[in-house]
């Protein structure tokens, strides 16, 4: 990660070095109890993840991958002749293939990720298959500043893909999006994949599906925490819940414990009620006025949008001023 080396706390004589450990004591030590989505995407997390976009139930991965195919041409205007193209917690390169493929007038392209593995795995296949591309991966939490490398020199344009922004509050998704602003500068472009508002059923189907791929990927996130800092989760104690707040318009995921337990994690000892939820994770949908709005508010003027033939998805393209 980029962040700049912190004062180690702690906790009964346990040193909590990494920023992953002292955001899980913070999360579980706060009330109500809370985990950072980031750090779903260990190993076992992308994996289970990838499984998921493949789900019937999951439509947000298919659906925008229908648009990128569909609109491809007309996004790759916005692609000048020698631009970069960086793009904010990267993952799997399925995405941004599409655009590379569509627009050989992209010189550079900047995959921005915590997971170090992913990105070079990634970086490698990208330079044998695109040997005329610059591919620079920079290990970095995207939230936080980050320096671009010297071949971003051109017209930059930013690739925020899979409706990430939907798991940020609408005020941190503002607080973002100014960051990726300074970070693109003036006269960027960013091509942003946005979730839309829609049946409930629908929803609540994507986020719970039958296969329990999902439920799988949510307690991974406490194996995690076993195998990385000392702690004694038991998995089994815990079960996945998620469902469609309507006044909110989001999805909210949550781990519920089952019974009254106590958990050590990194020396520290956290208590749990009978049916107390770790919040992991929100997901934010949008109709295409209000995220219009989120954009303008951020610095941001809408230039294009794109959506499924279901209007189940959309894909903008922003201007930055």
């Amino acid at each position: 990660m980029s962040a700049q080396p912190h004062a180690a706390l702690r906790y009964e004589s346990v040193e909590v070095e990494s920023p992953f450990a002292r955001d899980v004591v913070a999360g579980l030590t706060a009330r109500p109890k809370r985990l950072p989505p980031k750090y779903f995407y260990d190993e076992t997390g992308a994996r289970l993840f990838d499984e998921i976009t493949r789900l019937p139930e999951y439509y947000p991965t298919r659906c925008e991958l229908e648009i990128l195919r569909e609109r491809a041409a007309d996004i790759a205007r916005f692609f000048p002749q020698g631009s970069a193209l960086i793009e904010f917690g990267s993952g799997s390169s399925k995405k941004v293939r599409i655009l590379l493929d569509a627009a050989p007038t992209i010189a550079a392209y900047v995959p921005v990720d915590i997971s170090a593995e992913m990105l070079a795995q990634e970086a490698q296949a990208l330079r044998r298959d695109f040997p005329r591309l610059a591919v620079e991966p920079v290990e970095a939490d995207f939230t936080q500043p980050f320096a671009l490398p010297a071949v971003t020199g051109g017209a930059r344009i930013g690739f925020f893909p899979g409706s990430t922004i939907g798991n940020f509050e609408p005020h941190e998704a503002c607080a973002f999006m100014r960051h990726a602003g300074r970070m693109l500068g003036t006269g960027a472009h960013l091509i942003i994949g946005v979730d839309l508002v829609k049946d409930p059923v629908v929803l609540n189907a994507a986020y719970n599906d039958k296969a329990g791929i999902t439920a799988q990927f949510n307690l991974n996130l406490l194996a995690r925490i076993n195998r990385e800092l000392g702690g004694d989760f038991d998995l089994d104690g815990f079960s996945h819940k998620a469902f469609y707040n309507s006044v909110r318009q989001r999805i909210e995921m949550h781990l519920v414990g089952k019974r009254r337990q106590k958990v050590r994690v990194a020396g520290r000892a956290i208590e749990f009620r009978t049916g107390e939820t770790i919040h992991t994770e929100n997901s934010y949908k949008y109709t295409l006025e209000s995220f219009g709005a989120l954009a303008r508010g951020s610095g941001w003027t809408p230039a294009a949008v794109w959506t499924d033939a279901d209007g189940m998805f959309s894909v903008y393209a922003l201007a930055f001023a």
